[in-house]
């Protein structure tokens, strides 16, 4: 192999475009502006690679020749220096002083994800959860040292008394370390990986406590419960009996305002941002539920239905719950209404089960049939929700045949 081909004298004069060979795979390219750099040329299994090693002047002849001659021994052995160069390279980000910790990948995540997540409230459970338990113990080690043992540190102390939160931090530490992964940040399997490894280690969740579903009421006990319900005053009642009769969630119930209320078409319109599914949907609004609006304080710079304590606030969301303690329904939660409703419409109508799903805001299992399934059924909730407002107050039937409801008398349909 024929080397050392050009002098200083030609590379210095050398101005036309392309590549000039020193031999022994080392070339001085030229750029259209005139540039020049060295580049090592080779093949590996027939295939050309260029490897740039640096520009000249700064890099001299002399100096390519040395490098080329260095590149030339490892390509003896079998060694691709691209390859190599690329494996220092990544070696150094994951365990040079620059390396990724864990708690700059969990920012990271957060970041990248938090535009897709349904809700503010979801970023900040992660933060919250991430700060409070795993940055103490692994915030600042380096993801490619992160081991199940430093996952176990995080989750174990925490698996028995706080299992779901445990069990959520645990799969949100996975998720960053495959992001981790993926990012070049980190080689190797995921320590904190469940099936077929933490499995091993921890016990089941669901061998610890069983699932605690929201409690409901009977919907036997709804019509006694409304009757007493009427006797309450205040934002807090008057939100809770709203959220009974229109079978929402309570997020989407404290932040209804009034821009989304249409009493002409009897509808309320709750935005995407608010849903848990995170698209827009059109709630009928039974007679009772109208009156109840319609008799609403309505305030000047005021946006909310239901008013909290603090201008330009609408209630807090332990404020239906605290009701609820005051009523002596200890063993009742605000969200168990959908559960009571979700009951007597499934034993006490005919009422098809899509219609019931599509009241509740339930987005289909079956992917297919929610592919096909385009109708939001409006006119069949519409029933349905007047016949569950008509039985949520049966009991409240004064002689005349009206409807009473905190302080508002609605004419029975």
């Amino acid at each position: 192999m024929s080397v050392h081909k050009l002098s200083h004298l030609a590379v210095l004069r050398a101005k036309k475009r392309g590549y000039l060979s020193d031999g022994g795979c080392l070339y001085l390219q030229i750029s259209q502006s005139g540039a020049k750099s060295w580049v090592f040329r080779y093949r590996v299994a027939g295939r050309l690679r260029e490897m740039g090693l640096g520009n000249f002047p700064t890099l001299s002849l002399s100096d390519a020749r040395e490098l080329a001659h260095d590149y030339r021994k490892k390509r003896l052995f079998g060694i691709d220096p691209i390859e190599e160069r690329k494996s220092a390279h990544q070696t150094a980000k994951i365990e040079g002083p620059n390396a990724a910790t864990f708690q700059q990948c969990a920012q990271a995540y957060i970041e990248s994800h938090k535009t897709s997540w349904a809700n503010n409230k979801h970023s900040a459970q992660w933060v919250a959860s991430l700060r409070t338990y795993a940055y103490p113990h692994i915030g600042d080690v380096t993801m490619q040292k992160i081991t199940a043992a430093d996952v176990l540190k995080v989750i174990e102390p925490i698996w028995v008394s706080k299992t779901e939160t445990a069990s959520r931090l645990r799969g949100r530490i996975e998720n960053i370390i495959d992001w981790a992964i993926v990012r070049g940040y980190r080689f190797g399997d995921n320590p904190a990986r469940w099936k077929g490894h933490l499995s091993h280690t921890l016990p089941n969740r669901s061998k610890i406590r069983k699932v605690r579903h929201l409690a409901a009421l009977p919907y036997q006990e709804i019509p006694v419960f409304m009757k007493e319900l009427v006797l309450e005053k205040g934002s807090a009642a008057q939100a809770l009996a709203f959220a009974i009769l229109t079978a929402a969630r309570t997020n989407e119930v404290l932040g209804a305002t009034w821009p989304e209320i249409n009493l002409t078409k009897r509808t309320w319109t709750v935005p995407a941002e608010r849903m848990k599914n995170s698209r827009e949907h059109r709630v009928p609004l039974s007679p009772e539920a109208k009156a109840l609006v319609e008799a609403l304080p309505v305030k000047k710079f005021e946006t909310h239905l239901f008013l909290g304590a603090r201008r330009g606030k609408g209630l807090s969301n332990m404020a239906m719950l605290t009701l609820l303690r005051r009523m002596k329904k200890d063993n009742v939660t605000a969200h168990g209404f959908r559960s009571t409703f979700r009951d007597w419409a499934a034993e006490q109508t005919s009422y098809a089960r899509e219609v019931i799903e599509q009241a509740l805001a339930h987005t289909l299992q079956n992917k297919v049939e929610a592919a096909y399934f385009r109708s939001d059924l409006f006119e069949k909730r519409r029933a349905l929700m007047e016949d569950w407002a008509a039985y949520c107050y049966s009991m409240e039937k004064n002689e005349t045949g009206s409807t009473v409801h905190s302080a508002i008398v609605v004419e029975a349909t």
